[in-house]
């Protein structure tokens, strides 16, 4: 059985959580409710190479998920002239890491175009050396000043955690690693609120935020000047939205 960090007191609530949720790891859970923000239209995508500022970064990305939401997509950054312009180099003015989940592309949740978002994908939003070097080439060398660490509801690569410790089966082939590098968020998971699925994933999104966010030395460095700002989200498979996960909570998980 592998080994992990889990109490047994702790190790017997996530068994009797996972058998009590067995339903929800092959349905849907109940989708959030949330108010819907302002509509508005897509800021230009055609621009100079000046970096966008974290808040304005932030939300950019905001209002083109409500866009997306409200099914009135505004497709910015699709043209001709805007292909031709990024060949000459890339602007990005955001980096998001998410898993790789067919039905989370960022360009169409955040209703973006060509060169808006430096995007990194791998199943389970996890931040392996190369994951934090591409990271780190987005905000060192594109000026990105801010990166948006996406998890989402009913993800396939917590699923697996969950089912590798409940049943002590080790996963096949090189997925073993992957349950390995998000297993420590069953310890930051508070397993008392919500669905035990989501709960996971949401800690594993914090642990991956607050592990960039101390990455020495480059987003680290970042950071603590107040060039770079790292949050943590999550997707709504059912509704559609985008929610942002507290910073205070990202700290909270990675202490």
């Amino acid at each position: 059985m592998p080994t992990t960090n889990l109490s047994a007191s702790r190790r017997r609530f996530l068994r009797l959580a996972g058998l009590a949720a067995a339903g929800s790891l092959a349905g849907a859970c109940r989708p959030w409710t949330r108010e819907p923000l302002a509509v508005a239209g897509p800021t230009p995508t055609l621009r100079g190479p000046d970096p966008v500022e974290t808040d304005d970064a932030l939300e950019r990305l905001l209002q083109g998920n409500a866009r997306y939401v409200a099914d009135r997509m505004q497709r910015p950054g699709h043209t001709e002239e805007r292909r031709a312009q990024v060949a000459e180099g890339q602007h990005p003015f955001a980096a998001i890491l998410t898993c790789a989940d067919s039905r989370v592309p960022p360009e169409i949740l955040f209703d973006q175009g060509l060169g808006d978002l430096f995007v990194v994908r791998v199943a389970g939003n996890v931040a392996d050396d190369e994951i934090t070097a591409s990271l780190e080439y987005a905000a060192e060398h594109l000026g990105v000043r801010l990166i948006m660490v996406l998890g989402h509801e009913r993800c396939g690569a917590i699923r697996a955690v969950l089912e590798s410790v409940l049943t002590g089966a080790e996963a096949e082939g090189h997925l073993e690693s992957l349950v390995k590098a998000i297993e420590p968020a069953l310890e930051a998971a508070d397993l008392t609120r919500g669905e035990v699925w989501d709960t996971v994933g949401d800690a594993n999104v914090r642990r991956t935020a607050a592990q960039l966010r101390a990455s020495r030395p480059i987003l680290h460095e970042l950071v603590e000047a107040g060039e770079l700002r790292v949050v943590g989200a999550r997707y709504d498979l059912d509704a559609g939205w985008v929610t942002l996960l507290d910073d205070a909570e990202v700290e909270e998980a990675h202490g």
